[in-house]
This record gives structure tokens, sequence and C-alpha cells, in this order.
């Protein structure tokens, strides 16, 4: 079966919106801080069990199944015509959007992964030395602010994946069923004069 555009839009969009639903709600179950628990010379954070860490985790690999996609829905040969890349990059505003997305996709992706790796090595590493610690958790925001570019990042490669159709059908000068603009052509007419039905 032949990949088909509408089978990678509706891929892209839903990994999209998986990546913003998982961040939006491991920024929800973050915790706020942990328990101090004071010790000889040690204060041991106790942290709330929360899936935090393992929904950011989530978030980044849909985040970048969605980036591929989104890359892959580019150059790919639909219909099994190919199409080479300096002529799909000709069109200046798929060549601004195609570095927005791209740009867009690795700083969620960072952010998202920041905030996983803080806030693992926050519950992994809970014995402090420093008598003051406040048990700190990853900073808040930032699960929330990945899932927002995650969500933009897929926005960013759908409106890819259009201006590549456009610049495929530019290439492949695929013919309008309705004709170009102003022809007329005879069969529309009958010898009286009027439209035909």
């Amino acid at each position: 079966m032949a990949i088909r555009t509408a089978h990678v839009s509706l891929t892209v969009a839903a990994l999209g919106v998986l990546s913003f639903i998982l961040g939006i709600i491991a920024e929800n179950k973050k915790p706020a801080s942990g328990i101090a628990i004071p010790g000889k010379d040690v204060v041991i954070c106790k942290y709330p069990s929360d899936p935090t860490v393992a929904l950011g985790s989530l978030s980044v690999v849909a985040l970048f199944l969605c980036t591929c996609l989104g890359l892959v829905s580019v150059f790919y040969p639909y219909k099994g015509k190919s199409v080479p890349t300096e002529a799909l990059f000709r069109s200046s505003s798929l060549v601004v959007f195609f570095t927005i997305a791209i740009g867009v996709s690795v700083l969620a992706e960072g952010m998202m992964m920041w905030a996983s790796i803080t806030e693992g090595l926050h519950l992994a590493r809970n014995v402090h030395h420093n008598l003051e610690t406040g048990c700190p958790t990853a900073k808040t925001g930032l699960f929330g602010g990945a899932a927002f570019l995650a969500l933009d990042a897929s926005l960013f490669w759908l409106i890819c994946q259009m201006l590549t159709l456009n610049a495929r059908a530019d290439y492949l000068e695929e013919e309008d069923p309705k004709g170009e603009y102003g022809q007329v052509l005879a069969t529309d007419y009958n010898a009286n004069g009027r439209a035909a039905v």
C-alpha cells in the first residue's frame, strides 16, 4: 500500500498532539518540592510517587517520531515521483517554514529532555550534604513550555508538507483538471451558443 499524504499528515498531527498532552500532564503531575528528612550531616529528600519522568520521556519519543515523520514527508517520493531537493527548496516559503520547523523541534526536544533528565536526577540523587536544601524539582514551566513547542513543531511540519506538495506540483507541472485560467474548451458549448450542461 502506498503512503498517502493524508496518512502522513494525520500521523504527524497525532504525534504532535500526543507529545503536547504528555508534556502538559507531566507539568501538572510534577510535585512542587520534596519532603526534607534530616539525618546525621545529610538531608534525605523524599518525593511523592509521580509519573513525571515517564511522561516526559514518552513526550520526547513522540516528538522525535513526529519530527522524523515531518522530515520524511518533505522528501518522500509520493506516487513514485521524486523531486530533486534543489527544486523543492526553490520555494522561499518552504525554506523559511522548514527552517522554523527544525528549530522549534530541536528546541522543544531539548527543553523536554532537560526537564525530564533534571527531574530524574532530583529523584535519583536525593541525599544532600547541604543541610539547608529545599528538596528541589525541575523548574516549573519547563514541561509545559516544551509541550507547547512540541505542538507548534507539529503544526510547522504540517505547513511544510503543504508547501512541499505545492513545490512538487510546480516541478512536475501536474495538470489542473479545470484547465488554465481563461481557457475555454469548444466541447463546453453546443452549436446554438448555449453552455452545455
